[in-house]
């Protein structure tokens, strides 16, 4: 029923648009032999040590210097005892901490699952996937870092609205029961819209593909397909219609009016927005919010790591948001002002304003322009 399409996201040693090594500081605690790493390939002028222990020591070597990392990234086998005091290290000497990241090809799920829970790093990536996306996530940790340096008591902060564990744990209990109600009511409705699909073309009834949501976390994203089988293979053939345009220095986006791959059935669900209804299980699992800014592709969430618009990544990725009741649907919507809805939101949302919005939600369904 699934299907998951790799998103075209290159390598940075083949990405056109990085004329440059980058200048983000990486530290890599990795227990292999790096003559033969790839990472060195690119990384270049990052630094590399074989245990926690080194680690702090090459840390406290480097304390208020250019050496220090913007990002850490561990690649040993995990211990839960020494993961834990080196984040409590990290976390009492730099201030804001220095982020930590995890390389997925050596946990386990359960011990992923764990990770999260404990709240013992900033993310697990899969870095041997693609070092584009490692990069990328270290820009928006540095962006991150900034906003968290900034003076706590200024009343314009953009980082207070989405601090509070209060407001966090209403927002994830409304989630679970929300969606949870809703999955089970709808149960049929999915079943009817999937055969619909495989009536009318031949493949899966839902599409996964790879988002970034919250904090540049990198999930599996759930519609009902709309379009033909393949059709992301066919984004570059098909960029010089983007509505969005592609100026160099402004956030990308890809949308098409009257995009020739969605099926018939696959416009009368987005059109209606039945094809967003799978997201409900993003909610339920903890990717996703009912409110809450869009997650985004790959290729696109890559050009919003800019200090300019990274913080759109600081609120939670959403059903439906500001774009949504605002402008969703309308083709002289720019760019700019997408991330900027996203920005505001990131800056101010609480759940009064969750509320509202799922009341203007029902209004802004039905589009009215095939894009």
């Amino acid at each position: 029923m699934l299907t998951t399409t790799r998103e075209n996201a290159p390598d940075l040693n083949e990405d056109p648009t990085i004329t440059h090594k980058p200048q983000i500081q990486f530290l890599f605690i990795k227990s292999i032999d790096l003559q033969n790493s790839p990472l060195l390939q690119f990384y270049q002028d990052s630094n590399f040590v074989d245990s926690f222990a080194t680690g702090k020591t090459y840390l406290k070597n480097n304390n208020n210097t250019a050496a220090l990392p913007d990002l850490i990234v561990i690649d040993i086998p995990l211990n839960f005892a020494e993961l834990t005091s080196f984040q409590k290290w990290i976390a009492e000497n730099f201030n804001p901490p220095i982020p930590i990241v995890y390389n997925e090809g050596v946990l386990t799920q359960n011990e992923i699952q764990k990770l999260y829970k404990l709240k013992l790093l900033d993310d697990v990536v899969n870095i041997d996937y693609n070092s584009t996306v490692l990069y990328y996530k270290a820009k928006f940790f540095k962006k991150r870092s900034t906003q968290l340096s900034i003076d706590s008591s200024k009343k314009d902060n953009p980082v207070k609205q989405f601090t509070s564990n209060k407001v966090s744990l209403a927002k994830r209990t409304l989630d679970i029961i929300v969606s949870l109600i809703a999955i089970i009511i709808l149960l049929p409705v999915f079943l009817i819209i999937i055969l619909l699909i495989k009536l009318e073309t031949k493949g899966p009834g839902i599409y996964k593909s790879k988002r970034a949501g919250k904090g540049f976390k990198i999930f599996d994203f759930y519609k009902f397909r709309t379009m033909v089988v393949g059709a992301d293979s066919k984004i570059e053939e098909l960029y010089n219609l983007n509505i969005y345009g592609t100026t160099e220095g402004t956030p990308s986006f890809f949308k098409i009016a009257n995009d020739p791959r969605i099926t018939k059935v696959g416009t009368f669900l987005r059109n209606t927005s039945l094809d967003e209804l799978p997201q409900l299980i993003n909610v339920l699992k903890g990717d996703m919010s009912l409110v809450g800014n869009r997650p985004l592709p790959l290729y696109e969430a890559a050009t919003l790591t800019t200090n300019e618009w990274a913080e759109r990544f600081m609120a939670p990725a959403g059903i439906t948001g500001l774009w949504q009741v605002k402008k969703r649907g309308q083709k002289e919507m720019s760019p700019a002002e997408r991330v900027e809805l996203d920005i505001n939101y990131a800056r101010n949302h609480n759940l009064a304003r969750d509320f509202w919005i799922i009341a203007k939600t029902p209004s802004a369904l039905f589009q009215k322009e095939n894009v």
